[in-house]
């Protein structure tokens, strides 16, 4: 309720100051079509020599440029402050997220911790427990390791290992173990396509952003879920669709899933955790390795397809991709030194 009464004071000045500028430009048309029309009229009766020329339109020329400069300065610093006040708000949701996030594995763990020192637990239980506790603190070692990788790959220090790959049989090799991570009967993801080309890629980034599209999947899909993969190669692009059959992406949400910290809320799944940040990691990683992402969806509950697209190495530029081994190559010696 803050947050609305705040925006609308905000407009309530942008509208006032628009109303205070378009009533100075007024008054000044006003004053001056006032005045030419005085002299105009006595100028000559009094001397000739005072005769209106067109250099007496520059102090009009000069104030209306000013006071439409005004205006455009002030509608320029409300769009600011509008894109700020939005980015507070995603923010402010994003805060909300992730303390849910770290609170309920702290709770989680905290409360096997309390049971096992204040009650007599059975040896069966107590191994129960723990292996609870350990998920729930992978669970809290995963949110955080998010969180800094995603900072220090917007500050370009995140290591990547780039190397050249052929891409169908390791794209095929990701999704085993995804499938196998992720506990997914044996049916659900399925690969058509043919895929006869090189990449340069980073194996451990790509697999974070197949976990984040499965993930988003199975977190928005009612029914049992299905993933459908096609792989495409021509001589410049390595296409890769990630296709699912949950609920779909309206149009207007389309365009910010991959903005910092947004998360689309649906009130059929209100109870869907997240921080926002998982589909903002898969851009940057994306065109980290000089590709593009896009997002598709015909419409509610017919699924979403991702569409992901690669450079092909031997269509690459020499020079980007010389750029990203040498990366991998420096960020090698890095940790070898610091061994």
């Amino acid at each position: 309720m803050r947050k609305n009464r705040s925006l609308l004071y905000h407009v309530i000045i942008f509208i006032l100051a628009q109303l205070a500028w378009l009533s100075l430009l007024g008054l000044w048309i006003y004053w001056y079509v006032y005045n030419y029309l005085v002299f105009k009229k006595v100028g000559n009766q009094i001397s000739p020599q005072l005769s209106y020329d067109t250099t007496n339109v520059v102090p009009f020329v000069v104030g209306l440029v000013l006071l439409v400069g005004l205006s455009l300065i002030t509608t320029w610093i409300f769009r600011n402050l509008n894109v700020q006040l939005r980015l507070n708000k995603l923010y402010d949701n994003f805060i909300g997220n992730i303390t849910h996030e770290l609170k309920s594995p702290l709770s989680s763990i905290q409360l096997y911790l309390e049971t096992l020192k204040s009650r007599d637990v059975p040896p069966e239980k107590q191994k129960e427990f723990i292996d609870f506790m350990i998920k729930d603190g992978n669970r809290l070692q995963r949110l955080i390791n998010s969180i800094l990788e995603i900072s220090a790959l917007e500050q370009k220090k995140l290591a990547h290992n780039y190397q050249v790959y052929d891409a169908e049989p390791l794209l095929k090799q990701l999704f085993i173990e995804m499938a196998e991570q992720f506990r997914l009967p044996q049916d659900t993801i399925t690969i058509d396509g043919k895929a006869d080309c090189k990449i340069v890629a980073d194996k451990l980034a790509l697999k974070i952003i197949f976990d984040n599209l499965l993930d988003n999947a199975l977190k928005y899909s009612l029914n049992s879920l299905k993933i459908n993969v096609k792989l495409n190669c021509n001589e410049k692009i390595f296409t890769i669709e990630f296709s699912d059959n949950g609920i779909g992406i309206p149009q207007l949400e389309r365009k910010k899933i991959f903005n910092k910290f947004y998360r689309i809320y649906r009130r059929d799944i209100p109870n869907v955790k997240g921080t926002g940040l998982g589909l903002y990691w898969v851009r940057e990683i994306v065109r980290n390795h000089g590709g593009k992402i896009s997002v598709a969806s015909e419409g509610e509950k017919k699924g979403t397809t991702f569409t992901i697209e690669l450079p092909v190495y031997q269509a690459s530029k020499k020079r980007f991709v010389n750029k990203l081994l040498t990366k991998a190559k420096s960020n090698k010696q890095i940790t070898l030194s610091d061994e």
